[in-house]
């Protein structure tokens, strides 16, 4: 079983890059985050001929979620605390055996705004949800965009970035409570080296090739999960192509059929 994530940053400007990325590595599952496209719009019939069925929930300019599959999902939800007019941050979704939650994490904005009490709190509810829905001895995947840098290796600067939106203390130690619960975090479980990073802000000329990145989408899975999981990589190929997103894939590997 392959399951990847990719924050498109808009799935329609998007669309050739992940189509072409899923002829070439054929993964079981996509999660996809930022769709930035209302429910009626979104681009189901390309994935459907390239043999995947989705699952989504977005709203106009902002936000966004989808699961490509190619088994069908089921059992979905579509909030995070049953509130109906959530932003399209959340999918609960099980795909054959194993379930998947796709998350698209607040940015923040800056510390102490409103945003990033929001940021905080979000975070804290996915916590209160795996809780209340699972148990670590289940197959469970957490995948996306989680706008929080761990370490220090998982920035560019750390010295310059320390204390900011993505790497500030208070989120993480609200993602350290994850591992804490038994969740794992799969690229780290195979690379703990650095300049393992998923975003590069486009605001910095030649960021990719200046190895100026983050590390701020993670696949993370339970024990039953983390121990087949054989790899767990970043293809940076999809940042370089032309048009790209500002985040690229994230793709873990289990040996699951």
């Amino acid at each position: 079983m392959k399951c990847a994530t990719f924050n498109t940053n808009s799935i329609r400007a998007r669309l050739p890059i992940i189509l072409e990325w899923l002829k070439r590595e054929q993964p079981d599952i996509l999660c996809v985050q930022e769709t930035k496209v209302q429910d009626k719009d979104f681009p189901a019939a390309p994935f459907q001929d390239a043999g995947y069925s989705t699952v989504f929930r977005g709203q106009k300019s902002y936000n966004g979620v989808a699961v490509l599959s190619k088994k069908h999902a089921a059992d979905i939800v579509f909030t995070l605390t049953g509130e109906t007019e959530e932003p399209a941050r959340f999918i609960r979704c099980r795909i054959g055996d194993t379930w998947v939650i796709n998350v698209y994490v607040p940015q923040g904005f800056a510390v102490g705004s409103e945003k990033f009490t929001y940021k905080l709190r979000w975070l804290n509810e996915l916590l209160i949800h795996i809780h209340d829905f699972f148990t670590p001895d289940q197959p469970l995947i957490v995948a996306g965009d989680f706008n929080v840098a761990l370490e220090e290796k998982d920035v560019y600067d750390p010295e310059g970035l320390r204390g900011e939106v993505g790497f500030h203390p208070d989120e993480q130690a609200l993602m350290e409570r994850f591992f804490e619960w038994g969740l794992v975090d799969l690229l780290r479980k195979h690379h703990p080296e650095e300049g393992q990073f998923t975003f590069w802000d486009y605001r910095i000329p030649n960021a990719l090739k200046r190895k100026m990145g983050w590390r701020v989408d993670y696949i993370l899975a339970t024990p039953p999960l983390a121990d087949t999981c054989r790899d767990c990589w970043i293809d940076t190929g999809a940042r370089s192509l032309p048009k790209p997103s500002d985040h690229t894939f994230l793709v873990a590997e289990f040996d699951l059929p």
